[in-house]
């Protein structure tokens, strides 16, 4: 039998470290101004140099189980977006796996870039609608500066650390939890914004910025149509946190005020597949999301790739 899935549990983790714009003024040719003016973004947590994905990760998974109230010794599959582990094998989530001691988990990764969490969040989704598995982790982790350069002004303002995670379980109503979602790639793209073996992030930052602006708020009106709705039904958008100026133009493409839309791109900048979970796991704690609201989940990256996911949020009522 087909069972809905809902978000039982958020959690998120960002390394002390903190880079202000007037820290970067120190090493490159860049001011507060230009870069707020541009991004909306004032300062960025940093991993120190022995810290990974697995250790965010963790730290984010962690907070998500404890919000949830589920043992990780519970839990049937763990998936990890993330595009910056520290090893081409074995995986994150193998990692987080063993730190957590989830046993009789599944785990493996999977690569979409700023994307990666939403298309994570529909995969663990799968897997329990198909009635496989009762529990499943997905977690959102990037360690973006240890593959930033630092003398590129160009994107090194841009990026940042940080984990973010939920637990997915069975919905207690079929009309709650994961509703729709929409994911789209374009491969045409990729030479846009990629990462080599053994190099830096490259990016073309016009051209990323006019798909963005075009696509973000398109993917959710996507998600919103395979669910039977519109715009005028979305109660909160929790965007990919990349800049501000994209996260706007997607709030108009929306008719969404910007109060409906949860920003944190300033205190965090651009943390890839961790960005939409982390700003979810706020706009939860912070009480900007409530039982009931439909609310759309959206990112996009490289690849090119694109995702939006449409929730209608349920906080699991625990039996006592």
């Amino acid at each position: 039998m087909i069972k809905g899935v809902s978000i039982s549990g958020t959690g998120s983790y960002v390394p002390e470290k903190v880079l202000t714009n007037s820290d970067l003024e120190k090493i490159i040719d860049t001011n507060d101004e230009w870069i707020v003016s541009r991004t909306g973004i004032s300062q960025r947590h940093i991993c120190g140099e022995d810290i990974t994905a697995v250790d965010l990760a963790w730290e984010a998974a962690k907070r998500a189980l404890d919000d949830a109230e589920v043992a990780a010794e519970e839990l049937d599959l763990i998936i990890v977006a993330t595009v910056t582990p520290q090893n081409l094998f074995p995986s994150v989530a193998c990692g987080v796996q063993e730190k957590l001691g989830a046993k009789k988990a599944g785990a493996f990764d999977l690569g979409a870039a700023c994307a990666g969490f939403i298309y994570a969040l529909e995969v663990g989704k799968q897997f329990i609608a198909a009635g496989t598995y009762e529990k499943v982790l997905v977690i959102g982790a990037e360690t973006l500066s240890k593959f930033t350069d630092w003398k590129d002004r160009n994107t090194c303002v841009l990026f940042g650390d940080g984990a973010g995670a939920v637990v997915l379980e069975p919905a207690q109503e079929q009309e709650t939890g994961l509703i729709a979602s929409h994911l789209q790639a374009d491969g045409s793209g990729g030479n846009l914004l990629k990462l080599e073996h053994g190099g830096f992030i490259q990016m073309n930052g016009n051209e990323v910025f006019r798909f963005a602006v075009k696509i973000m708020g398109g993917a959710v009106v996507d998600a919103l149509e395979k669910a039977g709705l519109s715009t005028k039904d979305l109660d909160y958008l929790v965007p990919h946190q990349a800049n501000i100026r994209i996260i706007q133009a997607a709030a108009k493409r929306l008719d969404l005020p910007m109060e409906k839309v949860y920003v944190n791109v300033d205190k965090y900048g651009n943390t890839s597949a961790a960005s939409v979970p982390l700003a979810l796991d706020e706009a939860v704690k912070l009480g900007k999301i409530k039982n009931g609201d439909l609310i759309a989940l959206v990112g996009f990256g490289a690849g090119l790739t694109w995702a939006a996911s449409i929730v209608r949020w349920e906080k699991k009522r625990r039996k006592n």
